[in-house]
């Protein structure tokens, strides 16, 4: 497996997103999970990543869980950002308000620790940023803890230009995570600039479009009914038929090219840059190694310049009204 560097974190090139081995979609097998995150290690992906409200708490539980015992040979990245005081693990209902505040990022990095089993994080993130404290109280509080040795790197998620410059002036932010794939293109326009004129790592969160663009399922009625996708703009009627022709337009091109369309999209990806390190979500072993491979696909200049000319576009939002006010905030 490659390497690449989150301006001065070093991770493997491809990532492993946590999440759903623990909630939002569907039937969880915390056996299988906690296998998976052992088998990336093997395969010298060793960039896992969780939060607090996946589960919510449990997540993190399961990787804490997974990588006892080898702890040193895995990158691990967490968020925090809604209150988890009366937090009851696996029932979002009891996760209480967002809250950016320092005395929150300071209770909420003991947690995670617990959880997690060590006595560090590697990247910690602000899972969303909260538009009612100001970013310099975040992150000044986050750079204490990096200073107390409890996180070794600060990161955002889904932050936007002008937040980043401002949290960057009162510390280096190693890393910015949001979702980018060949169907959600909105942080090329501000993000990813700035992300390269600060010298700031990207993290890349639903490069396969929510399985979607790997062919993993064509209609949300083939999603277990308590699976986020079901409800999600791009999957509605309104959407869907336009995003199926999206969806075949990438197995197409994948198949002129041999491989799979989940490889296509993280090779994708991967060419945009080498500051940028996808995460995708797996809670199988199987596709963990079809998406391990894909760090050895490399795409022409030809090839990429097709995909842009040929894909259609995305039709629908990432999320619903109030997801699309969180994000590039």
């Amino acid at each position: 497996m490659q390497q690449r560097s989150l301006r001065d974190l070093q991770v493997s090139a491809i990532g492993l997103g946590c999440m759903g081995m623990s909630a939002f979609y569907g039937t969880a097998d915390q056996d299988e999970g906690v296998e998976t995150i052992r088998r990336a290690r093997e395969l010298g992906i060793d960039f896992l990543d969780t939060a607090q409200m996946y589960g919510p708490l449990t997540n993190e539980s399961l990787v804490g869980e997974a990588i006892r015992g080898h702890r040193d040979q895995y990158v691990l990245a967490t968020k925090f950002n809604f209150r988890m005081d009366d937090a009851v693990p696996g029932d979002m209902s009891t996760v209480g308000r967002q809250d950016g505040s320092a005395e929150h990022v300071r209770a909420s990095v003991e947690g995670s620790l617990q959880r997690l089993g060590t006595d560090h994080i590697d990247l910690y993130y602000q899972h969303r940023v909260d538009p009612n404290v100001p970013i310099e109280e975040t992150v000044g509080a986050l750079a204490e803890l990096v200073a107390e040795g409890k996180i070794g790197h600060i990161g955002l998620s889904e932050a936007g230009a002008e937040t980043l410059r401002r949290g960057n002036a009162v510390h280096p932010i190693t890393a910015v995570q949001s979702e980018y794939s060949l169907w959600s293109r909105d942080v090329e326009a501000e993000v990813l600039p700035t992300c390269r004129e600060l010298g700031i790592g990207f993290v890349a969160y639903s490069p396969l479009g929510r399985g979607f663009l790997a062919g993993r399922f064509s209609s949300p009625e083939e999603l277990d009914k308590d699976d986020y996708r079901r409800n999600s703009p791009r999957f509605t009627d309104e959407h869907l038929q336009a995003n199926l022709r999206l969806a075949a337009k990438v197995k197409e091109i994948a198949e002129k090219k041999g491989v799979t369309p989940a490889q296509l999209a993280l090779a994708w990806v991967l060419a945009q840059g080498d500051h940028i390190v996808p995460i995708p979500g797996t809670k199988r072993r199987s596709y963990l190694e079809q998406n391990a491979a894909a760090v050895d696909i490399v795409l022409t200049p030809e090839e990429l310049s097709a995909i842009d000319a040929e894909l259609p576009e995305v039709s629908g939002e990432r999320y619903d009204e109030a997801g699309m006010r969180a994000v590039n905030r």
